[in-house]
């Protein structure tokens, strides 16, 4: 069995809640972050939903790519599926990772993609809708807002620009 690379784009990067051997910047084709996803259990409820990061169809996503020892891989993907899965709007997806640590080496990776059928996925709002679930948002893990500040944050202090993101963030807040 091979060593397992997962992908965050989200709070995975500045929260994997797993042990990991490597950790690099890296880049996957074909899709895009995207507060694409309403959020009825951490950052919101199905009364009150909250809005949280997906990977929507097209473009290219920038984030963090985590290697897990071959002997850690099966806890590591069902901690993800308990984790990513919890109201099945993310589907799991197997996709070429460009590892941006100098080697430019590509690898497999498991990540989690919006499902686009799915009853909570909100497609591309407005952003004056994006603020207003970000700021109404609050579920088991906290308010939708740290969220959204803390992504944004993470994003910052490893270089990888998401103007969409950050002037959502800005507006939050109040710049």
């Amino acid at each position: 069995m091979s060593d397992l690379w997962v992908f965050g784009y989200g709070s995975l990067m500045w929260r994997p809640g797993f042990d990991y051997e490597q950790s690099c910047i890296a880049r996957l084709e074909g899709y895009h972050r995207s507060l694409c996803i309403y959020s009825h259990v951490y950052r919101g409820s199905p009364e009150c939903p909250g809005l949280v990061l997906g990977l929507d169809d097209e473009g290219t996503a920038m984030g963090r790519a985590f290697r897990v020892k071959a002997e850690n891989r099966e806890p590591v993907i069902e901690y993800l599926r308990e984790r990513e899965q919890v109201t099945s709007v993310y589907v799991e997806h197997y996709g070429t990772l460009t590892l941006l640590d100098g080697s430019n080496r590509q690898v497999e990776a498991v990540t989690y993609i919006a499902d686009q059928q799915h009853e909570q996925y909100a497609g591309k709002l407005s952003i004056e809708d994006q603020v207003r679930f970000v700021l109404q948002g609050k579920g088991i893990a906290g308010p939708n807002i740290d969220y959204v500040t803390n992504t944004v944050d993470h994003l910052k202090e490893i270089s990888i620009e998401d103007p969409d993101l950050f002037a959502l963030c800005d507006r939050l807040r109040g710049n």
